[in-house]
């Protein structure tokens, strides 16, 4: 059986993403309303990257133009050298909604992409059940959407995800719904997945905590329109316990990401009231 270990042999050397000048407005009452405006980052193989920021700074919008599920009005995309201009198999997608079918079993929701892809039976069983064993889902391979809890439904949500091996992978907010007993298990998990396949993630978040404790780097963004205001590593040693935030070197940057989500904030309340 392939393992999750010996799927990571070949994954560092994919999932190079450049984003240059990244612009994106739309129209609204005969209006347009600009977006982003020169976004430009780099994210290597293999590296776990948050997106933070206050609400309508643009996260997901650049989530989304990387998806390929928006259409820049300005700049480029490339994942591996390859221009993106629409969703493809090698960006794989968690949204923060639970987005499995309600009339599959939890093994065909997982096995979709695959067999979507013409994997045979038998192997399309080989890697799904490898990747329900991870995340503690075997037992369960055989239930429905509404028969499992939300912890599980995002599990199920992020192996389905995974297992058709996207040399990119972007999450937006998949965490968010979940309590906080549940979210700190679920971000465990994430990271665990993370360092046996070391795919690149891109995930955006609006949680401080949470962006310090998974990533590698942070990628705070401004608002009106959005931008990137600054890029922060968070330089805690791996593997990472949940504790780990209470650690002076995260604290510090803790109250460091805050001040520049702070003055962000206000200047978006001062636009609001104008």
């Amino acid at each position: 059986m392939t393992t999750l270990v010996e799927k990571s042999a070949t994954s560092t050397v994919k999932g190079f993403v450049e984003v240059e000048n990244l612009s994106v407005s739309f129209r609204r009452k005969g209006q347009c309303i600009q977006v982003l405006d020169g976004i430009d980052f780099k994210v290597h193989p293999g590296e776990f990257i948050c997106l933070l920021g206050p609400s309508g700074c643009g996260k997901s919008t650049v989530l989304n133009a990387i998806a390929g599920f928006v259409k820049p009005s300005g700049g480029h995309v490339f994942v591996d050298k390859r221009h993106v201009d629409t969703p493809g198999a090698d960006r794989g997608f968690v949204f923060q909604q639970y987005s499995l079918l309600p009339w599959k079993t939890t093994f065909q929701n997982v096995e979709f992409g695959l067999k979507i892809r013409g994997i045979s039976k038998t192997k399309r069983s080989e890697i799904v059940n490898d990747y329900l064993n991870r995340v503690g889902l075997y037992k369960h391979r055989h239930s429905y959407p509404h028969q499992l809890s939300g912890g599980m439904q995002q599990r199920a949500s992020i192996i389905r995800a995974l297992v058709n091996s996207p040399s990119v992978l972007l999450m937006d907010e998949p965490f968010a719904a979940l309590d906080a007993q549940t979210r700190h298990m679920m971000q465990e998990l994430l990271l665990s997945i993370w360092s046996d396949l070391k795919t690149t993630v891109i995930f955006v978040t609006h949680d401080i905590e949470e962006a310090i404790f998974l990533s590698d780097k942070i990628f705070v963004m401004g608002v009106n329109p959005g931008r990137i205001k600054a890029v922060l590593d968070a330089p805690l040693d791996r593997p990472r316990h949940v504790d780990i935030v209470l650690s002076p070197e995260a604290v510090q940057l803790n109250r460091q990401v805050f001040e520049l989500i702070r003055e962000e904030t206000i200047k978006s309340m001062e636009v609001e009231s104008l």
